[in-house]
C-alpha cells in the first residue's frame, strides 16, 4: 500500500468510527429496549469480548499481513480455492449494506437539518406523522440519500491521511462530547434513576434464547466485522503498532459508546412513562416526545441528532473505502475519480430502498419490501456467512507464522495470549457462528 495512517491515535479512532455508527447508537438501544435491559447488555458484552474481539484482531493480521486491501489481501495469503472471493464477497455485502445504510444516513441529515431549524419539536407533536411523512416522501428520500454519499465522497477523495484519519480525528471526540451532555441531561430528569436500572441491573427472565443470539448478532455489528472492512484499515498500518492492543482499544471505545447511548436514552424513556421496546422507531418517534418536554429540549435533541448523523457518516466511510481502495491499490486509477464512480453506483443501487416506504411500497420480493429484502440478506445471511470464512481461514488456512508474527509485533506480553486467540478462532468462533446463522433463520 502507497498510503499509512500517520499515527496510532488516528487508526484507532477511524476504526472505531467504522465500528461506532448504526449499531451502537441506533440498533443497541432499542434491542436492548426489546430484550429486557441489564441482561441483554451484559450477554452483549461477553460476546463482544468472547467472538467480535478474536474477529476484529483476524482482519487486523488479515489487512497488515498482506499489506493489500480486502479484495487482494486473501488472494496474496492463499490464492487457491475459494478463500480469493471472501474479500470479493465482503465488498458486495459492504456495496449493499451502504445501499439502505445511506438511506437510513439520508433520514438522519433530514432530522438534523430539521431540528437545527427548530421544525421538529410542537406542543403535542404527531412524532409518528413526522416519520412518516419524511420515509414516505420520495423527494426527501432521495435527496437524503443523494447528499449523504455526496459527503462520503468528498471526504474519501482526500484519501487516508487527509481524508478518513483527519475527519475522524475531530468527529470522534464530537461524538463523546454531545453523547455526554445528552446524558448529563437525561439522568437529571425526574425518574431517571428507573431507566438506569432497567438498564444496568440485569434480570435474566427477562432474557428468551432469540434475545440471546440478537446480543451475538449485535456483537458482530458493534465491530464493524464481517465484510473485510478492518482488513482494508489495518493495510495501512505500519509494524509499531500492536494489534491486539489496537483491537482492545476499539472494543472498549465500542462498548463505552454503547453504555453512554444506553444512558442517554433509557432514564429520559422511563422519566416520562414511554415505552422502551418501541423498535426501531425509539429515535425517530420517541426521543422528539422526551425532548419536547425538556426544557431547552430542541438544543439537546440537535446535539444527539448532529451525533447521531456524525457516527453514522464515520462508519459509511470504511464501507466505501473497501470499494475504492480495491481499484485505487498502488495506484492505478484516481481515487477521486473511483470515489466519484463508487458513489454514483450506490446512490443508484440505493434508490429502491429509498422509494420502499413510498412508491414502491406496494412491491413485495419474500414478503418484504426492498429496503427490508437488503437489511435481511446482509445482516441474517451474508454477515454470519462472512465471519465464519473468515474464522475458518484464519483458523485452518492462513500461513501460521504470518498470522502469529502479525500477533506478537509490538504486542509487548499480550504476545503471550496469541495461543489462545488462535484457539478461540478455531474452536468457539466459528462453532457459534453457526449457531447464530442456523438459529437466525428459524423463528423462534
Amino acid at each position: 500500500m502507497n498510503e499509512q495512517w500517520s499515527s496510532k491515535l488516528g487508526f484507532i479512532l477511524a476504526s472505531a468510527g467504522a465500528a461506532i455508527g448504526l449499531g451502537a447508537l441506533w440498533r443497541f438501544p432499542y434491542l436492548t429496549g426489546m430484550n429486557g435491559g441489564g441482561a441483554f447488555f451484559l450477554l452483549f458484552i461477553f460476546f463482544t469480548l468472547l467472538i467480535g474481539m478474536p474477529l476484529l484482531i483476524s482482519e487486523f493480521i488479515i489487512g497488515r499481513g498482506s499489506k493489500r486491501e480486502a479484495v487482494s489481501a486473501y488472494a496474496k495469503l492463499q490464492a487457491t480455492g475459494v478463500w480469493k472471493w471472501i474479500g470479493r464477497f465482503g465488498l458486495v455485502g459492504c456495496f449493499l449494506l451502504l445501499t439502505f445504510y445511506a438511506v437510513i444516513g439520508g433520514w438522519i441529515l433530514t432530522y438534523s437539518i430539521l431540528s437545527l431549524t427548530g421544525s421538529i419539536l410542537r406542543p403535542g407533536g404527531n412524532y409518528e406523522e413526522l416519520f412518516g411523512y419524511i420515509v414516505g416522501s420520495p423527494l426527501i428520500s432521495i435527496a437524503g440519500l443523494v447528499v449523504f454519499i455526496a459527503i462520503n465522497v468528498a471526504v474519501l477523495s482526500f484519501g487516508i491521511k487527509n481524508g478518513i484519519e483527519r475527519v475522524n480525528k475531530y468527529l470522534m471526540p464530537l461524538l463523546f462530547v454531545f453523547l455526554f451532555i445528552i446524558i448529563i441531561r437525561s439522568l437529571t430528569l425526574d425518574g431517571a434513576m428507573e431507566g438506569v436500572r432497567f438498564f444496568l441491573d440485569p434480570d435474566f427472565n427477562k432474557i428468551t434464547t432469540a434475545g440471546t443470539l440478537e446480543a451475538l448478532g449485535q456483537s458482530f455489528f458493534s465491530l464493524a466485522v464481517g465484510f473485510s472492512c478492518m482488513v482494508t484499515y489495518s493495510s495501512y498500518l505500519g509494524n509499531n503498532q500492536s494489534l491486539p492492543k489496537s483491537a482492545g482499544s476499539i472494543v472498549i471505545l465500542n462498548l463505552l459508546v454503547s453504555l453512554m447511548a444506553g444512558l442517554a436514552v433509557f432514564p429520559a424513556v422511563f422519566a416520562f412513562n414511554l415505552e422502551p421496546d418501541s423498535g426501531p422507531a425509539l429515535l425517530f418517534v420517541v426521543l422528539p416526545s422526551v425532548f419536547e418536554q425538556i426544557p431547552l429540549g430542541g438544543m439537546f435533541l440537535s446535539l444527539f441528532l448532529l451525533l447521531f448523523f456524525f457516527a453514522t457518516l464515520t462508519s459509511s466511510f470504511s464501507l466505501l473505502e473497501i470499494m475504492i481502495s480495491a481499484f485505487t491499490q498502488n495506484k492505478r486509477y484516481k481515487r477521486n475519480r473511483v470515489a466519484m464512480i463508487s458513489g454514483l453506483l450506490v446512490t443508484v443501487a440505493g434508490i429502491p430502498a429509498a422509494l420502499s416506504n413510498n412508491l414502491l411500497s406496494d412491491v413485495s420480493l419474500f414478503g418484504r419490501s426492498v429496503f427490508d429484502l437488503t437489511d435481511f440478506v446482509v445482516s441474517n445471511l451474508m454477515l454470519p456467512i462472512g465471519c465464519l470464512f473468515i474464522a475458518l481461514f484464519v483458523g485452518y488456512k492462513m500461513n501460521k507464522s504470518i498470522l502469529f508474527e502479525q500477533y506478537q509485533l509490538a504486542s509487548g506480553g499480550l504476545s503471550r495470549t496469541a495461543g489462545l486467540w488462535y484457539l478461540l478462532m478455531q474452536t468457539i468462533v466459528p462453532t457459534v457462528i453457526v449457531i447464530v446463522f442456523i438459529f437466525g433463520l428459524i423463528p423462534l
